[in-house]
């Protein structure tokens, strides 16, 4: 009889519970339902012409279609640079202080990779999305969780904030050496200000931690909101990095393009580690995406308008059918409490029980951690006319809940 043998990194991953939602999903339209999807934030729109063209022309040319630069081509990581400079007025050197990567995630589980020591803790906020935990946990490190904490307007609550920050660093041992954060927050949506990184630059020169920062949805921001970030803070690259992705900007969630900026020693180890594991992104993609960050910006106002659009769509629907939600300031998702009638159930139970029976997918907020609980995470990647059909399913759907409040 052969012993199993036992695969001890895979073990520390729990089941992953979006993929049970999305089996489920699967089976139903299968079996011929119409699912209106709002569970993965995977842009409905179409990437724009300039940049497909772009991959076009440099994919003619036959000296492209070798292996590329593992940390990017200069060219690439020169646009990384000047976009900071005219978003921020940060200056990034293109050479030691920025490196593209195939998408987030690949990038935080190679930095996880990079600079985990065995049993290492890096903090990360309760909800979190999930590679930002896992990627220090397949690495060898640990978590420490801590509450996110944030007002009904999804505005972090700065004081609360950095009570449950020193708390986590007195609960853990060893010390930890590392805290991500990412505002606009996947999947809360929760914002905040300038000062917050001032707050968290001067904790971080004081306890000796770095900073991990992700704007993933940087550009997402709604009437008046502007995304700051953690590098125009002075000093702030003596203990920071700092991520984005073009996935959302500019509707390339499929063509993987993301990168770090920032701290030497932690650029430095992600550059080395990916040098020994990839040779870079198609080069024809990095450089469309160079077209990306240094062409005309109108496409993302446009994308950013649309966005806007459909919440606004969506809440309205969406509270006229039983289920009251708030306005957020940035981010293409909704974080939506499950309506009282139906808190009973659980996020997954009602996830689950709305796709079946309502036919509109949503991502259940225990997905995102134990603070996720009692919310589910709705993308605003539909159509306004399907946002309205999905209202009326939702609303035959609560009227079996007693309680429910437009059913009495």
């Amino acid at each position: 009889m052969f012993d199993e043998i036992e695969f001890d990194r895979i073990k520390r991953l729990p089941k992953y519970v979006f993929a049970e939602v999305n089996e489920l999903k699967m089976a139903e339209r299968r079996a011929g339902a119409d699912v209106i999807d709002f569970s993965m934030g995977n842009p409905d729109g179409d990437t724009p012409e300039h940049i497909r063209a772009k991959l076009l022309e440099s994919a003619q040319k036959t000296k492209t279609h070798g292996y590329s630069a593992s940390k990017g081509i200069y060219k690439l990581r020169l646009a990384i640079c000047d976009w900071y400079k005219r978003r921020y007025d940060v200056d990034i050197d293109p050479e030691t202080e920025a490196v593209a990567t195939m998408g987030s995630k690949e990038g935080y589980a190679h930095l996880a990779y990079a600079i985990t020591n065995p049993g290492d803790v890096a903090v990360v906020p309760d909800p979190t999305y999930p590679i930002h935990s896992y990627g220090f946990i397949l690495a060898g490190g640990n978590v420490q969780k801590m509450k996110l904490p944030f007002d009904e307007d999804y505005n972090v609550d700065e004081d609360q904030f950095f009570l449950n920050l020193e708390t986590a660093f007195k609960d853990s041992f060893p010390r930890p050496k590392y805290v991500v954060v990412n505002f606009p927050h996947n999947p809360s949506t929760a914002t905040v200000t300038p000062h917050f990184y001032e707050r968290l630059v001067a904790m971080a020169k004081k306890d000796r931690f770095y900073i991990i920062s992700d704007i993933a949805y940087g550009d997402i921001t709604f009437r008046g909101y502007k995304t700051p970030s953690i590098m125009s803070v002075p000093g702030a690259k003596d203990v920071a990095i700092e991520s984005f992705t073009l996935s959302k900007s500019y509707n390339m969630a499929g063509w993987r393009v993301g990168f770090f900026v920032g701290n030497k020693k932690l650029i430095g180890a992600l550059q080395k580690i990916k040098s020994w594991l990839d040779y870079g992104m198609f080069t024809p993609i990095q450089v469309a995406a160079t077209v990306a960050l240094n062409g005309d910006q109108s496409c993302v106002e446009e994308i950013v308008d649309k966005y806007d659009k459909r919440q606004d769509a969506l809440i309205d629907a969406f509270n006229r059918a039983g289920w009251p939600i708030r306005r957020n300031q940035a981010s293409m998702f909704v974080w939506a409490k499950i309506p009282e009638c139906a808190a009973h159930l659980g996020s997954l139970e009602f996830a689950k029980r709305l796709l079946v029976e309502a036919q509109v997918a949503v991502a259940p907020g225990i997905g995102f951690g134990e603070y996720g609980e009692g919310y589910v995470r709705i993308a605003l990647i539909e159509n306004e006319k399907r946002i309205r059909q999905a209202a009326k399913n939702i609303k035959r759907f609560l009227c079996q809940f007693e309680g429910a409040k437009e059913c009495e």
